[in-house]
């Protein structure tokens, strides 16, 4: 149920980003989702890609420090309230949402989010308690 998720740490400056980009276009590796926070000094890029052992070890090798965490992903009704219902479970049952952002694509009437948890194993169990259908990682790499 948990999707495997990658970070890579960046300097903020001009260029850092198209070097990712690049180094992971050359090994053909296809970004499937991204979240970019930053601060003045530097960035943490997160990404779902399609084949992400292959992409740690090819950013490794070109210098980046790289981290992998898991993450879910959960279907969530493409209307307003939407998210507010997947939100409203969490906070209901204590669960903290650490960050999140959107998947590229829609899963029918549904778009896709990505979340990570302070606690991932009960959030998966509590909102497939309550309906919410979880991404297998497999079937998120293929969208």
């Amino acid at each position: 149920m948990k999707v495997e998720q990658i970070s890579i740490f960046l300097e903020n400056k001009a260029g850092r980003l198209a070097e990712v980009t690049r180094v992971l276009a050359e090994a053909g590796i296809n970004i499937r989702a991204l979240s970019l926070a930053d601060t003045s000094d530097f960035g943490i890029l997160r990404l779902i890609v399609n084949d992400t052992e292959k992409a740690k070890q090819t950013l490794k090798e070109n210098g980046f420090t790289v981290g992998k965490t898991n993450v879910v992903a959960v279907e969530v009704e493409d209307r307003p309230g939407g998210l507010h219902r997947i939100l409203e479970i969490l906070r209901k049952a204590g669960i903290n949402v650490e960050y999140m952002y959107a998947f590229v694509q829609q899963s029918g009437n549904n778009a896709v989010l990505i979340f990570r948890f302070d606690n991932t194993d009960e959030a998966i169990k509590t909102l497939q308690q309550e309906g919410v259908r979880i991404i297998e990682g497999a079937q998120l790499y293929s969208m």
